[in-house]
């Protein structure tokens, strides 16, 4: 169970095979094994990178706050949040995230409430660079209608 935040880049595969790896030493009760690798889009051409900035110490606390919490609910055997911060430019990956669980739904599960808590309420400030500039990018509405189906209280746009 770990989380980085780090300006630096990573293999979203080799992260995989790591956390694989450690979920086998763990011992034989892990039955499925859940990732998400999210890259930077370059919509069109138009985006020419995404900047996260992030109070570490407090974003880490907020994050693992969730992410453990996340962990006891869906009985996780493990899981692994990467999360870049800094600039990142098209087809970077952004972020990684897994999950292993004795059953693949609680699996599935725990990844997408993970993500989607990382898209709406983890304390990320986001910046689109695009070719006449630069604006800061909130979450989507759709964003917030995925976040809504977990039992916790979700930040909403002012």
């Amino acid at each position: 169970m770990s989380l980085t935040l780090s300006p630096d880049q990573f293999d979203a595969a080799s992260e995989l095979a790591a956390f694989e790896a450690a979920c086998r030493g763990q011992g034989l009760e892990t039955g499925g094994i859940v990732s998400f690798s999210g890259l930077v889009r370059a919509d069109g051409g138009r985006v020419t990178g995404l900047e996260l900035e992030a109070y570490a110490g407090f974003a880490e606390r907020q994050i693992l706050g969730m992410a453990k919490a996340c962990a006891a609910q869906r009985d996780l055997i493990a899981w692994r949040i990467r999360h870049r911060i800094g600039l990142i430019r098209p087809a970077e990956t952004v972020v990684f995230v897994a999950a292993a669980a004795r059953h693949r739904r609680d699996a599935f599960l725990a990844a997408d409430e993970m993500m989607d808590y990382l898209k709406t309420s983890a304390p990320f400030w986001k910046k689109s660079h695009e070719a006449d500039g630069a604006h800061w990018v909130d979450p989507r509405p759709q964003d917030y209608s995925d976040a809504s189906r977990w039992d916790r209280p979700q930040e909403t746009t002012p």
